[in-house]
């Protein structure tokens, strides 16, 4: 017998699966299992509580409640559930599950007293009653009957609805219809915990009263719970006792906002990485660990919640003290607003310096917000708690300086866990910086991870997309620069003009020519108007220094207008008139980018060192990329356009510089640094310390004391050689294993940072003496640049380069490109993604998907080799282009051509001559533009649009030029030439 999949088939499994992991389930024989309960404990319909059943749980687990006076508690919890609006309904009842409901009763010596009654054991779950039951009918002003509910003691505190991809519906039509039973019914969500929206084949759940782009996967699960099944793993993982019972209890915030208050439910990564933490703390085998989460997932929140759950469970932690430290001020405000704003109890704000050793010495038990910069004259070894916690969020910057050492110091017995999605990992050589050597203990690369691919996979991210505009056709007038060259530096011998010009024509250099930066700023000035605009959605123009910088604002003001174009970066007192003009103080660039993140002007940032990391504007789709970024860097300014908006796809670089020619050069994120990640740090202290020796030896007999005789004296030592070769070499090589080891509390207990702040000094002092105000290599590359100028011109950018996806499977493992095999999957993969979109804009892309289908057959099928499927699909890229080459030489536009393409290459016999054909093309398209309306949005589905297309086609084809056989004799004819208009949009 064939069973006709449905709804049913969803709700019998989803409860099969409750019963596995230790549900009484009613309904899985297909019969309504709400009446099950209904009868067992005689609930109205109007109900939402089997307060029959509360009732015997109640008089169970507390002794005070007893069958004489168990009617009374609940006749008053029932008035708990009225509430007139829901959320505050939740909070009030989620306080009453969570910490109990006061309750007076008589006392054995006579009077009364008040207890506290528990609706649900936490302790000891094995006490409390979980069941399942399907079709939980509802009735109230209307009726509402949900596909599943758990109720947990007769409490129901989850919610499903389900659907069937077999008939037609999927998850986010059960999300319509969960927001419709809580306006319908609020009565049944005031106790609840979270709702789920689930199909055949994904689930999602939302907190109570989530609005639906809430509503998030749970895409993770532990070893018990793993599953091939993906449905199956995430009902299992999410609605197992244990864990409704954990997160009921120590995984919710109520978040006050200015249009009501919103409950808060953690991501999976949030809720695994924060019990990853507890059991570190629990078990004490380690006082290290890095929480590698990608930008977008909501790593404050897990540090929240991590705080949370220290500070309030004595089996992880007695009575901790539990700091959150940020790197900047606007961290820190963005971090104290949060905790203002959520149902967060202990906590407080270090306000100073002072203040913040005051909170160390005292050592009380509550959160502690702070920047890092506030440790900086913090005393050593002040801890006053003896369970210290430390959060580092952007832990990836905290070895850059002597303030991480300086916390090391002052909370020597702590642990310390880092936060961050750009660890960093530079180099292989010991005194490199490496987040992983800081955070983890050897042999562990990261306590828990969240990737890039995942946060892809659950929409929380967006991929990114790049598009190659590097290669520029430079026309340079040889002899002309040749002879200016001479003219200006006829004083040197050969080798040192070489030198000079090594050393001066550098990426930025180039970067600074005004034929390029004209021909990049026309190139930007098309593809925002082309791609970003029409959207919506903003651009961001990253260039190499303030000079390009101020260089692409003036040309794009120029092309634009000054309310569209702002430019930011630092400025000095000594700038040039250039740079002066876009100068903005710290309260004018906070007034831009706050209304850079709205819909108003402005639409482009021109900025330099500015806003690759923490700058969060869903708004920014496109990155114009303009500097050489490499790494943790490179993935920090990635991570600024995949921020998810409503109907924004994807982000996208534009890049000028070539960073993403060699993608897995410039993204080092492979297994082989991981490996070498947890070097011993002991014995680079000791490296460090020898340095140390090492150059304050060249200072011998000369005292290390603040005054002018001997700052003079330590300059004048390194100023002649060879001292001056010995202590610039050295000195960059201490720099490299200080910025390695900090921060360490050694550097300040034993003095080391003390010498290096020395040593720093003088080379300061040593530098500024050697090279002066008027730095003769700027001045030379300023005579550079200008001869560069004169001489060069840049007529056209070169385009022959395909778009790659960037993101998911490529971010995640980009040395496997080494892999011939991994090689042909990426670029058959990013082939099919730059041709979808086009297969109805050209018969010619039609045919060229087709064909990498047949390669990618044969390749999997072991017909043909990883290699010759690598340059097959190559090819196909080759030809892909040579599409819209064609195209511009024929001066057509791509409609025009693909209607042109279609008479010549599909139905040849139908037309004279290829002129033909080209002025029936022609003719299409122009009186397309004539008759059709586009100038509103929903044109292109309009059912007069289409009629009119049809129109068109009779006119020109049956009446102009007599080819009516072409509507006649092919169907599809119509339909291809309707495509052609409407998807290259006229």
């Amino acid at each position: 017998m064939v069973s006709i999949p449905s709804e049913g088939g969803v709700e019998r499994s989803l409860l099969s699966w409750l019963d596995g992991v230790g549900w009484e389930t009613h309904g899985q024989d297909g019969d309504r299992g709400a009446n099950v309960l209904d009868e067992a404990y005689e609930r109205d319909s109007h109900e939402v509580i089997y307060w029959n059943l509360l009732e015997e749980q109640i008089i169970a687990l507390n002794d005070a409640v007893t069958e004489d006076n168990v009617e009374k508690f609940v006749s008053s919890l029932r008035r708990d559930l009225d509430a007139e609006n829901l959320m505050d309904g939740n909070r009030a009842f989620y306080r009453l599950l969570t910490k109990g409901k006061t309750f007076t009763v008589n006392s054995d010596k006579g009077g009364s007293e008040t207890v506290y009654v528990d609706l649900i054991d936490y302790e000891n779950p094995e006490n409390n009653r979980f069941q399942a039951v399907n079709q939980f009918s509802v009735s109230r002003e209307t009726t509402i009957r949900p596909d599943v509910n758990l109720f947990v003691n007769g409490i129901p505190l989850v919610t499903m609805e389900l659907k069937s991809l077999a008939q037609d519906n999927d998850w986010h039509d059960a999300v319509r219809d969960l927001k419709a039973y809580e306006e319908d019914v609020p009565r049944l969500f005031v106790p609840g915990l979270f709702n789920i929206a689930a199909d055949t084949m994904e689930l999602r759940y939302g907190a109570v009263g989530a609005p639906r782009e809430f509503y998030e996967p749970w895409n993770d699960a532990p070893e018990e719970f793993q599953d091939d099944n993906e449905m199956r793993q995430a009902v299992t993982a999410l609605c197992n006792p244990a864990s409704i019972l954990d997160l009921l209890k120590h995984f919710v915030f109520y978040e006050r906002r200015a249009g009501g208050d919103s409950k808060i439910v953690p991501r999976y990564m949030q809720y695994y990485a924060v019990n990853r933490i507890l059991d570190r703390v629990r078990t004490g085998d380690h006082k290290r660990g890095l929480i590698w989460h990608t930008q977008g997932s909501g790593k404050s929140f897990t540090m929240l919640y991590a705080a949370e759950n220290l500070l309030s469970r004595p089996a992880v932690a007695r009575n901790p003290q539990v700091f959150v430290i940020v790197d900047t001020d606007k961290l820190n405000s963005q971090m104290r607003d949060q905790l203002a704003n959520l149902s967060l109890e202990q906590w407080t704000e270090a306000e100073s310096i002072d203040h913040l050793q005051r909170l160390i010495e005292e050592g009380q038990s509550e959160l502690v917000l702070t920047t890092i910069q506030k440790f900086e004259d913090v005393d050593p070894d002040v801890q006053g708690n003896d369970e210290v916690i430390v959060m580092s969020d952007e832990a990836h910057r905290f070895m850059e300086a002597d303030l991480g050492s300086r916390l090391d110091a002052a909370l020597p017995n702590c642990y310390h866990f880092g936060f961050t999605g750009t660890p960093v990992r530079e180099g292989e050589k010991h005194e490199d910086r490496n987040t992983f050597r800081e955070f983890s203990p050897e042999g562990e690369d990261y306590l828990h991870r969240y990737s890039v691919k995942q946060g892809i996979d659950d929409g929380l991210i967006l991929p990114v997309y790049f598009t190659l505009r590097h290669e520029m056709e430079w026309d340079i007038d040889e002899a002309g620069l040749d002879e200016e060259f001479e003219q200006e530096f006829r004083g040197m011998s050969t080798e040192e003009k070489r030198e000079k010009i090594r050393e001066n024509v550098t990426a930025t250099t180039l970067a600074e020519i005004e034929p390029r930066v004209e021909k990049a700023v026309e190139e930007i000035d098309a593809h925002y108007d082309d791609h970003v605009s029409p959207n919506g959605w903003k651009g961001m123009v990253v260039t190499p220094s303030r000079r390009s910088a101020a260089m692409y604002g003036e040309r794009l003001i120029d092309r634009r207008s000054d309310e569209e174009i702002e430019v930011l970066y630092t400025s000095t007192k000594d700038d040039s008139d250039l740079i002066k003009q876009f100068h903005t103080d710290s309260e004018e660039r906070d007034s831009i980018v706050k209304a850079f993140k709205q819909e108003e002007n402005p639409k482009l940032l021109v900025v330099h060192n500015m806003l690759l990391t923490g700058f969060d504007a869903p708004i920014l789709k496109t990155m114009y990329l303009d500097r050489n970024l490499k790494n943790h860097n490179l993935m920090q300014a990635i991570a600024r356009t995949n921020r998810p908006a409503s109907g924004k796809e994807n982000g996208e670089i534009v890049d000028f510089q070539g960073v993403f020619e060699n993608i897995d050069e410039a993204l080092d994120y492979d297994a082989e640094t991981k490996a070498n990640a947890a070097r011993n740090k002991d014995a680079l202290f000791d490296d460090l310390v020898d340095q140390v020796e090492k150059v304050m030896d060249i200072f011998e007999g000369i005292p290390k004391e603040d005054t002018q005789e001997a700052t003079s004296q330590a300059v004048e030592r390194v100023s002649t050689h060879p001292e001056r070769r010995k202590f610039k070499q050295n000195f960059r090589h201490l720099q490299n294993l200080y910025e390695a080891v900090a921060p360490d509390g050694r550097l300040v207990s034993k003095g080391i940072e003390r010498e290096y702040k020395w040593i720093s000094r003088i080379h300061v002092a040593f530098k500024r003496t050697t090279s002066g105000e008027d730095n003769p290599e700027d001045e030379m590359r300023e005579k550079t640049r200008e001869i560069i100028n004169k001489h060069v011109d840049i007529p056209e950018i070169k385009r022959d380069f395909p778009t790659y996806k960037l993101g998911e499977e490529y971010l995640e493992d980009v040395e496997g490109l080494d892999n011939p095999g991994v090689k042909a999957s990426q670029v058959a993969h990013a082939t099919r993604e730059h041709l979808h979109p086009r297969e109805n804009q050209n018969p010619r892309y039609k045919r060229l998907s087709e064909r990498v289908t047949d390669i990618v057959e044969g390749w999997q099928g072991d017909e043909i080799g990883d290699p010759e499927a690598v340059e097959a699909l190559k090819s196909v890229e080759a030809e892909v282009l040579d599409v819209d080459k064609e195209a511009d030489e024929k001066e057509m536009e791509a409609a025009e051509f693909a209607i042109y393409t279609h008479l010549t290459e599909e139905t040849p016999d139908a037309i004279e001559s290829d002129e033909q054909a080209e002025r029936v093309a022609e003719e299409i398209v122009t009186q397309f533009r004539e008759r059709v309306d586009r100038g509103y949005s929903g044109w292109k589905t309009n059912q007069q649009t289409i009629a009119e297309i049809e129109r068109i086609l009779l006119d020109v084809l049956v009446v102009q030029y007599q080819l009516g056989q072409l509507i006649q004799e092919d169907d599809e004819f119509v339909d291809a030439v309707r495509n052609y208009l409407i998807q290259n949009n006229g």
